[in-house]
C-alpha cells in the first residue's frame, strides 16, 4: 500500500538523519572553533555551512517526524506533508544566505588578507571532509525519493566540496604562502552552492504553488484520459504534488449513458499510475446526459 509504503521509507529516513545530524554537529563546535584560532575563512566558511547542515537536517528531522505523525485534525485533510516542502525552500533560504555573506567576507579579505596558520587549517578541513562524506552516504538514498532530504544532502555536498576547497587552499598556502588562497576557494565554492540552491527552492516553490510536476502536464494527462475507452470528454483536470512522490490529480470524465463505468474507472486509475505515477486520484464520472456541471473557470 502507498500509505504504508511511504511510512516505511520516513522511518529509514529518519534514522539516517539523526546520525547525520549527530555527525555534522559534533563536528561544526569543532570546527567553528578551529577558523576563529587559525583566522582562515575557508574554515568558517566550511564552519557555517555545517551550521546550515545542522540547521536543515534538523528541519528535515522534524519536518519527517511531524509528517508522519500527521498531529490528526479534521481541517488537515492532507496531513502536515507538505511541511516537509517547506523544510526544503528553508534549506535553500540558509544556503543562499551563507553563500552571500562568504563572497562579500572573500572580496574583503583580498583587498586585505590576514594572516592564517595553515598546518591546523589543513587539518581539520581534512577531518571535516570525512565526517561530510559519511553524511553524504548516509542521506545518499532518502535525496532520490524526498525534496526534504534533498535539501539537506545538498547542503552536506556543498559543506564537502568547501571542505576540499579549505584543503586546497592550506596547501596552496604551506607551499607557495600565497596569501590570497584562502578567501579565492571560499568565494569559487560560494559560487558553486548558488546555483543548487536555487534550484532546490525552485523546486520547492513550484510545490508550494501548487504547480504540475513536470512528468504530469494537465493538457497531456487530460489527452491521455480521453483516449481511455468510452470515455468522450475530460475536463477540470488538476494536477499538482502534495510532497515529494506523492502526486495528486482530480479529474471528470464524460461518457455515454450505458458506459460500464467502473470499467471506466479502473482503466483510468491505472493509466494514471503506471504512466504517471498518480495513485492519488479522484476521478469523477458523469455521464453525457448529466446537466449542471460546468467547468470552474479559476
Amino acid at each position: 500500500m502507498p500509505g504504508h509504503t511511504h511510512s516505511s521509507a520516513a522511518r529509514a529516513h529518519r534514522s539516517r538523519l539523526a546520525l547525520a545530524l549527530v555527525l555534522v554537529a559534533t563536528f561544526f563546535v569543532v570546527e567553528l572553533v578551529a577558523g576563529l584560532l587559525t583566522g582562515s575563512l575557508a574554515l568558517l566558511s566550511d564552519a557555517g555551512h555545517m551550521l546550515t547542515d545542522v540547521v536543515g537536517i534538523g528541519m528535515a528531522l522534524a519536518a519527517i517526524q511531524v509528517a508522519a505523525s500527521g498531529w490528526a485534525h479534521p481541517r488537515r485533510s492532507f496531513g502536515l506533508y507538505r511541511l516537509e516542502v517547506l523544510a526544503a525552500l528553508a534549506n535553500a533560504v540558509l544556503l543562499l544566505g551563507v553563500a552571500g555573506w562568504v563572497l562579500v567576507e572573500a572580496a574583503r579579505r583580498v583587498a586585505d588578507p590576514p594572516e592564517v596558520a595553515a598546518v591546523p587549517m589543513l587539518a581539520v578541513a581534512t577531518v571535516g571532509l570525512g565526517v561530510n562524506l559519511v553524511a553524504f552516504v548516509l542521506l545518499h538514498r532518502g535525496a532520490q525519493e524526498s525534496l526534504n532530504i534533498r535539501g539537506a544532502y545538498l547542503e552536506v555536498l556543498a559543506d564537502a566540496l568547501n571542505s576540499v576547497g579549505a584543503i586546497l587552499a592550506a596547501l596552496v598556502l604551506l607551499l607557495t604562502g600565497w596569501p590570497y588562497a584562502d578567501p579565492l576557494f571560499a568565494g569559487l565554492i560560494a559560487l558553486f552552492i548558488v546555483p543548487r540552491a536555487w534550484r532546490l527552492g525552485r523546486e520547492a516553490g513550484r510545490i508550494i504553488l501548487q504547480a504540475a510536476p513536470p512528468h504530469a502536464p494537465p493538457h497531456e494527462v487530460a489527452a491521455r484520459l480521453a483516449r481511455v475507452d468510452q470515455v468522450s470528454d475530460v475536463h477540470d483536470v488538476h494536477v499538482w504534488t502534495l510532497t515529494s512522490g506523492m502526486e495528486v490529480l482530480t479529474a471528470h470524465l464524460v461518457v455515454a449513458d450505458d458506459a460500464e463505468t467502473h470499467a471506466v474507472l479502473d482503466r483510468a486509475r491505472e493509466v494514471l499510475a503506471r504512466e504517471y505515477g498518480i495513485e492519488h486520484a479522484t476521478v469523477q464520472i458523469e455521464p453525457e446526459s448529466h446537466e449542471g456541471c460546468e467547468e470552474v473557470t479559476w
